[in-house]
This record gives C-alpha cells, sequence and structure tokens, in this order.
C-alpha cells in the first residue's frame, strides 16, 4: 500500500534487511546524530533506533534492529524509500577505518576495541546545520534547549508508529522573523543565520553530494557559517573523517590529555598532535570521545545563560 506522510501507527512500512561485511556497532556509529537525551527527532529503544528526518522525497522515518548479524530496517513517509536506498551509507558501508594507521599504543588499543564505531552518512545538510548554529559558543545544556523548543514550535509529527517530531522546514525557518527566534534562547546571530539557511537550502543540500573541500566551501558562503559549522555539518552529512571541529571549546583539551598527557590544549596544540593522521583527523577525535577518557576538570567552566529572558 502507498505511504503517505501522515501514516497511520498501522500502516505498513517498506522494508528491507541490510548484512554488512564489516563490524558494526549501531549505537556507538548513530550517536552522534543524537543532539542531547531529549531529542525529538531520535530515539533509542528495546524495539531499536528510530530517526525522523526529511528526505528530497519528503518527510520519513526509519527503524533500525539489529537481528543476528543483519540490521532490519523499516521506514515510514513519502521519504521511506529514499531513506533505505541510502541505508548502506548512513551504517557506514562508504567509510574506511582502515584508513587510519594509529602509531600510539592508546589509538591503536581504541582502533581494535571500538572497530565497529563507522561514520554514518545522512546526505542531508540542512537538517545537520540546524543544530551546528544553534550550538555555536553555548554551552551543551543551552543548545539543546533551544534545538528542543525550535521543533516543538515549528516542527511537526512525523509518520510512523512513534512519537517523533521533525525539524521545521527550510521554509519556515527563512519565513520567520527574529523575535520568533528569540523566546526560543536564540539571540540574533543566530537567529539571522537560521534564517540565511531556510532561504538557501536548495543550495545548501547540494553539498551532500560535492567532496569534502568543495562541500566546506559551499557551507561558509553563508554568513554564520564557518569552520567550526561547516566541520560538524560534512561529518553527519557526508561522512567525512578529516571534518575537525576547530575552534570547539572542549576537543582541544581532550586531544591534549589523550595523546600528550597535557591537561589543557589549543587549537594550534591539537592540530600539531593531529597531523600526523590528517585525513582522518575526526575519527581519531571521535574514538578519544567514545572511549570515555576525559582531560582533568579545573578552572572556571562555561555557564549556561538564558536568552530568552534578555
Amino acid at each position: 500500500m502507498p505511504v503517505t506522510a501522515r501514516a497511520r501507527s498501522d500502516a505498513r512500512p517498506l522494508a528491507t534487511t541490510f548484512r554488512p561485511g564489516f563490524a558494526l556497532d549501531l549505537p556507538l556509529t548513530l550517536g552522534p546524530l543524537a543532539h542531547g537525551a531529549g531529542d525529538p527527532t531520535l530515539r533509542f529503544d528495546r524495539h531499536g533506533i528510530w530517526r525522523a528526518t526529511r528526505t528530497p522525497l519528503g518527510p520519513a522515518t526509519i527503524r533500525l534492529s539489529v537481528v543476528g548479524r543483519a540490521i532490519d530496517a523499516e521506514a515510514w513517509g513519502p521519504g521511506a524509500a529514499w531513506l533505505l536506498e541510502g541505508l548502506p551509507a548512513f551504517l557506514g558501508a562508504e567509510d574506511e577505518p582502515s584508513a587510519l594507521r594509529p602509531t600510539q599504543p592508546l589509538l591503536r588499543a581504541l582502533a581494535g576495541r571500538l572497530r565497529g564505531l563507522r561514520f554514518s552518512r545522512t546526505r542531508v545538510v540542512v537538517e545537520a546545520l540546524v543544530p551546528a548554529v544553534i550550538e555555536q559558543k553555548v554551552t551543551g545544556t543551552e543548545a539543546r534547549r533551544a534545538y528542543r523548543a525550535l521543533i516543538a514550535r515549528y516542527g511537526e509529527a512525523a509518520p510512523g508508529p512513534v512519537d517523533l517530531r521533525l525539524p521545521p522546514t527550510p521554509q519556515t525557518l527563512g519565513a520567520l522573523p527574529y523575535h520568533a527566534y528569540h523566546p526560543l534562547g536564540l539571540e540574533k546571530r543566530r537567529a539571522d543565520t537560521l534564517r540565511r539557511i531556510g532561504r538557501h537550502a536548495d543550495l545548501l543540500e547540494e553539498a551532500a553530494a560535492l567532496g569534502p573541500a568543495l562541500a566546506d566551501a559551499r557551507l561558509q558562503l553563508i554568513p554564520g557559517v564557518g569552520p567550526w559549522t561547516s566541520a560538524e555539518v560534512r561529518r553527519t552529512a557526508l561522512g567525512d573523517p578529516d571534518a575537525l571541529s576547530v575552534g570547539d571549546y572542549h576537543v582541544p583539551n581532550l586531544v591534549a590529555w589523550a595523546l600528550a598527557g597535557e591537561a589543557r590544549g589549543s587549537d594550534a596544540r591539537m592540530l600539531e598532535l593531529l597531523e600526523p593522521y590528517r585525513g582522518q583527523r575526526a575519527r581519531v577525535v571521535r574514538l578519544l570521545e567514545a572511549s570515555g577518557l576525559r582531560p582533568p576538570r579545573f578552572g572556571p567552566r562555561m555557564m549556561p545563560r538564558s536568552i530568552a529572558a534578555i
């Protein structure tokens, strides 16, 4: 039966089975797609992993579950076929973890222990750009709160049998005036960037089919999208294993501590330590993040603010 945008919970989904010829850890691979535990577009539960998204063919929801050595996938909505067609890339089939050749014992151990970690490629750009812009220069608590509020206010229910929501359409983002963003916790700078993204969504979505360098240039055509934001998007939308987020608040310290035993690190020091792994620098960072290793905490911490109250 045809799948519609407002598919009922009992509507028949499209389905397929993917049998990876490689080690695959679904939570490790797809975990970075979640923007906090309360992300309304993503759910991890005993039935599998659910994700709601906007595809070039329309809204869709996908459910992934592990059955033996295979991954069963079901998808609802107008974009269901598009999601299933791109399932191998989404689950890291185009990724090449063996391209990382670690020389340090720690990285060799992590690459072996976390060999099911792959870089997912979602092939959707605006959906990755929105939370990346919201996360610019604020605490994680602030960013997650604003992201949830934006989706709750201007998103919509996703197709399928679970209570997930879709992000706002690009048309909605572009049409909203600044004052509509302010109560969500977004000041004028980030609000204006989101409005530009909505107005140039077609140009930005083309970046998903470009190589990393061309995609980076395309993304940074938008005022308010700089190197950090571009890297965040390229890792998700393109599965770029070298998309290193220079300018991050935490990553330089993690890299300096893990690779050099230094409690604090700068962007320059991070780049120096990761230079031997150029082409795979984001993979190194992802392995370190997934390891649970953390640098010592001392000194003042960045405090959350409430922009909506200003």
